[in-house]
């Protein structure tokens, strides 16, 4: 498996985001964890696509678009331009699914597909030949500095297998509550890519923190 960390700059500080993205361009991140909220599919708002696009004009690293919005659909090119590489959307608000991430491959991204903490992966049977990445939230969405949800766990080594048997190099990622202390399980349950937002930013040496959380 590989062990990929993609910090979460909700969790930066938007009065000094270019610091915060070199600081990220210099660390070991593999990708950018972007957040995108609408206040109605999940109840808070984050930021738009021109804060998107100035991160980006700095960012060295990918950057990886969590879209926690109702409908995706009319913003896919606004997520393209605005640096995505790849592009997450939620099983819960899309009622065709496979037309969204369709579109997402045809604009040049990586599709991804989000399940919240009470979707069953057994829902993702039919889409999983479709999708690069399935990303599975260990907090409900909306906000950091949540409580990691321990069943997370099990969801992904679940959500593994589903993927060793159609012998596809699908991507796992992990979003929420993610610290030192379950990085390493995650990584040995069979995730790939973990999100950190608070974890990193909020601790002493950002950085430093990364790399511990690569090497869990």
């Amino acid at each position: 498996m590989k062990r990929l960390i993609a910090p979460s700059v909700l969790s930066a500080d938007f009065a000094n985001i270019q610091r915060d993205i070199e600081m990220l361009n210099n660390s070991d991140a593999d990708y950018v964890h972007i957040d995108i909220m609408d206040g109605v599919f999940v109840p808070n708002i984050s930021y738009g696509f021109p804060v998107c696009a100035a991160m980006h004009k700095h960012s060295k690293k990918p950057m990886d678009f969590h879209l926690m919005i109702q409908n995706a659909d009319p913003y896919l090119e606004d997520c393209i331009k605005s640096g995505a590489e790849i592009i997450s959307v939620h099983y819960e608000a899309h009622n065709h699914l496979h037309r969204t991430v369709t579109r997402i491959r045809e604009l040049g991204a990586k599709a991804g597909v989000v399940l919240n903490p009470h979707t069953p992966v057994d829902v993702l049977e039919e889409i999983l030949p479709y999708v690069d990445l399935v990303l599975l939230m260990s907090v409900n969405p909306g906000f950091g500095g949540q409580k990691f949800i321990e069943t997370t766990f099990s969801k992904v080594r679940k959500l593994r297998g589903m993927i060793d048997t159609i012998d596809s190099d699908i991507l796992i990622e992990v979003d929420g509550g993610v610290t030192d202390q379950n990085a390493g399980e995650l990584f040995e349950a069979g995730a790939d890519m973990l999100v950190a937002g608070s974890f990193v930013f909020k601790s002493d040496d950002p950085a430093q923190t990364i790399s511990n959380l690569k090497s869990a």
